[in-house]
């Protein structure tokens, strides 16, 4: 690939200011936030958290809450004092300096959001083919998924206004949706929660649950969006971390109740049995036909709306790293701005993940590299910016420790599992790690952090 000097010319391929200041409000920047999340989150990850926690899957939910909200302190620190359409890319640039961790671990950022996009489009296929009567295993959930994907490219296309206004609507659909449909299932139970009272151990030891935990996360790491669209969003000092802990809380809430309503309606053999449309099956006994027919609506309006805001944020965040002349860029031959071949990029990249991967994987591959990612940002703000910007160095280190342990739970347990995941994964990150070291050397950038670099 060639770079072709973007950064700093002109002509019809210029970066121009693509970042409109002030055109997300808080309440658009939340249902964006809460979009990614429940895209992803809870219709994809349950029966899989299940499978590696047994019955307390609703606990280890909990736990993934635990451990983000340490996480978002360091974020929502830095945001508040450095607000930045760049996000990630912002806060380690800021941290490390322009060199080979602010590009690699932005990489393994946009490369978790990519991963996400292909998991919500898979998720999207699964249960729109239990209409159907198909299973995950069909030839035609990788088929829906790439559909999806070229829908949410057009929609992208159009723009903040546009995206900002379906996320506002589907957001209102899917957490009222949710709510009903988690509500009715938990009093339906009668509060037994089958799943949890006939195998309440932990399904795969402390190991087990900590790698739960670990996956769960998937389920949270959605607010990161908020921070890639930073000085978009209106009063960016106040409101972005105000729409993280909002989305944060809501999300923790429906979680924690659509958990207890699945447990409380199906046994843990039963989750794990359906675990890429386990919240489909347990409207069954729930609240009937016309309870899974809900349910599986939810779904596709939820993944949907979750892909297309994903696709948002981390086109604009590859967009960035292009201008910081982080990544090497090629128009191949496309016309416009860079934001809009990078949401080329992404689209492909998700593409070819959905083809190619299971939910499983897709899901896995996702945790490392944003568990990896988020333990870098954890270390920069500790190491170079908690002074500047006020945070406490013991939260900060809490949420580094609580990463170190849910990831080395989680490969373990994934050695034992299923090996290629952890090799895929040491792999894909030293080749991040090689590549951009070779690249920054090229564009003879400085690796170490200084003075005019950080700012």
């Amino acid at each position: 690939m060639d770079h072709d000097g973007d950064a700093g010319s002109g002509g019809s391929h210029e970066h121009g200011d693509e970042y409109r200041k002030d055109s997300l409000s808080l309440f658009g920047s939340v249902a964006m936030g809460t979009g990614v999340m429940i895209g992803a989150g809870i219709f994809a990850l349950t029966g899989q958290v299940a499978e590696l926690v047994g019955g307390l899957f609703p606990i280890a939910f909990l736990g993934g809450a635990l451990v983000v909200a340490f996480s978002a302190y360091s974020y929502v620190k830095v945001c508040n004092e450095y607000p930045s359409a760049g996000g990630i890319a912002m806060i380690l640039k800021k941290a490390y300096g322009k060199g080979v961790m602010t590009a690699a671990g932005s990489l393994l950022m946009y490369l978790s959001m990519v991963i996400n996009e292909s998991l919500v489009a898979r998720t999207f296929g699964t249960y729109t083919l239990r209409i159907f009567g198909e299973g995950s295993g069909s030839w035609l959930v990788p088929v829906l998924a790439v559909g999806l994907i070229a829908g949410a490219f057009v929609v992208n296309l159009m723009g903040n206004e546009v995206i900002g206004a379906l996320s506002k609507v589907t957001a209102i659909i899917k957490i009222a949706g949710i709510a009903i449909f988690a509500g009715l299932g938990v009093w339906i139970s009668g509060l037994t929660f089958e799943a949890v009272s006939t195998s309440g151990e932990m399904g795969g030891g402390i190991g087990g649950f900590l790698a739960g935990v670990a996956l769960s996360i998937l389920a949270y790491k959605g607010f990161t969006t908020i921070t890639n669209s930073g000085d978009e969003i209106t009063e960016p000092k106040k409101n972005v971390g105000r729409s993280i802990i909002i989305s944060l809380v809501i999300c923790t809430v429906l979680y924690l109740l659509v958990a207890l309503a699945v447990a409380g309606n199906l046994s843990i053999e039963e989750v794990v049995a359906a675990r890429d449309s386990s919240l489909a099956e347990a409207a069954k006994p729930a609240v009937g036909r016309w309870g899974e027919w809900l349910t599986i609506g939810l779904a596709i309006v939820a993944t949907i709306s979750g892909i297309i805001a994903s696709m948002f944020a981390a086109s604009r965040m590859f967009a960035m790293l292009t201008k910081m002349e982080l990544v090497p860029h090629s128009h191949f031959g496309m016309p416009g701005r860079i934001q809009k071949h990078t949401l080329v990029y992404t689209a492909v990249l998700a593409m070819g993940l959905a083809v190619f991967f299971d939910l499983g994987r897709i899901a896995s591959l996702g945790a490392v590299f944003y568990i990896v990612m988020d333990m870098a940002i954890h270390w920069g703000v500790f190491r170079y910016l908690r002074e500047d910007v006020g945070a406490r160095g013991w939260v900060v280190l809490a949420a580094l420790v609580l990463d170190a342990i849910v990831l080395g739970a989680f490969l373990w347990a994934k050695w034992v599992s299923d090996p290629l995941v952890v090799w895929v994964s040491l792999g894909g990150m030293g080749v991040i790690f090689g590549a951009e070291w070779w690249f920054v050397r090229r564009m003879g950038l400085g690796g170490e952090r200084s003075g005019d670099q950080a700012d």
